[in-house]
């Protein structure tokens, strides 16, 4: 009898033909989510019957309650080599083995950038207004080259987003709690004085930062009151990072030009959601990590993972 593996949030029902599971095909059966489940008790009942559970970024949290509930449960493949959602104490208490996989950088950055451009061109409302026999043209865009490009954070995701910037001859300048002039001139940008600084200065504004009890709450009423009345807001991190109910009140007021946003303080967004139906907003449904390349990443080491484990030698261990 084989066991039963679950591959959750596989919207697109691309899991099992991303990467080739035949490796596992002999020992695992493997069933696919579609839907997302939104309750522990749901959860719980879901996977009541599943051995494995394969689970993508940190969609799903996997809370010490939930992993005690779900007595048959020995692997959890987490996609990347980070997640903060998995009680990895818990798992080690109950005998669950935790992996993680390869990914790239390189979807999120051109996701932000894809924001950024349909942002500052007005995208979306020429190609409706063309679509839907609208009025021919309506919209002045946005330049950037010239402009200041304001980057939170210049890691490996800003870093790339900065290069970027450069190449359509923008200003970049980055600010983090620890980043140094040095490191930043690393990444060619110029090392903004503060936060405060970049957010008064920039035209856009970019965060890539990663989510922690220093970063929570970073942009509130009182960052985003700081920028200024033209500018752009992009933020393709964690939706914890910029305070959701500010964020809403300046675009409904026209506080900012707009903001391009693809995380969510709920996801998926519930049918009523302020963010669907907010002015001056180019939003998509967390879709930064979204990419061939990286779900063959992601579904063929969990392959990899899976196969491992079964041969009692884990390998890409988390926690």
């Amino acid at each position: 009898m084989r066991i039963r593996c679950a591959v959750l949030d596989d919207y697109q029902s691309v899991a099992v033909t991303a990467a080739d599971w035949s490796p596992v095909a002999d020992a695992v059966e493997v069933v696919s989510f579609a839907e997302h489940c939104a309750t522990e008790d749901e959860l719980a009942a879901w996977l009541a019957d599943f051995d494995i559970v394969v689970t993508l970024r940190e969609r799903v949290p996997f809370p010490a309650t939930l992993l005690g509930r779900l007595p048959r449960l020995r692997l959890i493949v987490a996609s990347g080599m980070r997640n903060t959602s998995i009680d990895y104490a818990a798992a080690e208490r109950h005998g669950i083995t935790v992996c993680g996989t390869a990914s790239t950088a390189t979807p999120p950055v051109e996701l932000t950038w894809a924001l950024l451009l349909g942002l500052a061109r007005g995208v979306v409302t020429e190609a409706n207004s063309l679509r839907d026999g609208g009025p021919w043209q309506s919209t002045v865009g946005a330049d950037l080259h010239g402009r200041r490009l304001g980057i939170l954070g210049l890691g490996k995701i800003g870093g790339r987003v900065a290069a970027v910037g450069r190449a359509f001859g923008m200003e970049v300048v980055a600010w983090s709690e620890n980043l140094t002039r040095e490191r930043a001139e690393e990444g060619g940008a110029l090392l903004a004085a503060s936060k405060e600084e970049l957010l008064e200065t920039s035209d856009f504004v970019s965060v890539h930062l990663v989510l922690s009890e220093r970063t929570r709450g970073l942009l509130g009423a009182k960052e985003l009151a700081l920028m200024r009345p033209g500018s752009y807001l992009v933020n393709t991190s964690r939706a914890a990072i910029v305070d959701q109910d500010a964020l809403l009140d300046v675009l409904h007021r026209g506080a900012i030009a707009g903001a391009g946003v693809d995380v969510f303080d709920v996801e998926p967004l519930p049918a009523d959601h302020p963010m669907r139906t907010a002015p001056r907003l180019l939003a998509t449904p967390h879709l930064g990590y979204v990419s061939q390349a990286n779900y063959a990443a992601y579904y063929g080491d969990a392959v990899e993972d899976i196969r491992a484990w079964l041969d009692g030698e884990p390998v890409r261990r988390l926690g």
